[in-house]
């Protein structure tokens, strides 16, 4: 048993991302096929198409683009943030069908590290939660439970904290969403830094599509009034910078 950190990578995505959204939103008002439009389309009728469709808020040619990420070491309690949003897929590591017997990777909270004595606690409860599921385990098969019907009930007694692995795909307007409200500062701090290392990714495949994403207060003022966290210059600087 140890700590985990997190680990974000691209498995895969929809070829020539911008191509495909020019193209698709260019279709909408040509009386020619994809082929013909193909043809003529510059980068920069690219990059003004783009620029228009971000610009008035028409994200819908957005969504025929998507991107699939391999995600790591994060916690269930990340997890359980990350899969509210609904327009996405997910496939996640299961702990029915996956034992913790040998132990399970956790991940400690920024707070909880400060404190020695703190995180001291947080170890011994790591250890015991570990201890009891292991002890349940035994017990639920020694009165004839097996395999993952055993699992699924043991399980019950493990932390939040326990890491997990899960693979996430999403469209690039659901993409653009999930930055501007886990980005932000008053998102809890494990899924913004899970935002932003995906956010760090698609802007390297995509930046056109991505350009200005991040939290809300990147075009505008911040939306969340008097719970703002007070820090826009900061806040823009971070995200100019990424």
């Amino acid at each position: 048993m140890k700590e985990a950190s997190l680990k974000v990578s691209i498995l895969t995505y929809t070829p020539e991302p911008e191509e495909v959204v020019a193209l698709s939103a260019r279709l909408c008002y040509s009386p020619v096929g994809v082929e013909k439009l193909k043809e003529k389309l510059t980068e920069e009728e690219k990059e003004n198409l783009i620029n228009i469709l971000r610009e008035s808020g028409h994200l819908s040619p957005f969504e025929h683009v998507s991107f699939s990420f391999a995600i790591e070491g994060i916690s269930r309690a990340c997890s359980h943030q990350l899969v509210r949003h609904r327009i996405a897929s997910y496939s996640q590591q299961s702990q029915r069908y996956v034992s913790e017997e040998n132990g399970f990777d956790f991940i400690i909270p920024p707070s909880i590290k400060e404190s020695e004595q703190i995180k001291e606690l947080f170890l011994e409860a790591m250890k015991s939660a570990h201890d009891y599921y292991c002890k349940i385990l035994q017990r639920l098969e020694s009165k004839g439970l097996k395999g993952e019907k055993a699992r699924q009930d043991a399980r019950f007694v493990l932390p939040n904290a326990a890491e997990t692995k899960i693979v996430v795909t999403m469209n690039a307007r659901e993409l653009l969403h999930f930055f501007r409200v886990r980005c932000c500062n008053r998102a809890q701090w494990e899924i913004r830094e899970l935002a932003t290392e995906m956010l760090k990714i698609v802007k390297k495949l995509a930046p056109r599509l991505f350009k200005n994403a991040g939290p809300a207060c990147l075009s505008g003022k911040c939306p969340e009034g008097k719970f703002s966290c007070g820090q826009i210059q900061q806040v823009r600087k971070k995200f100019k910078n990424l």
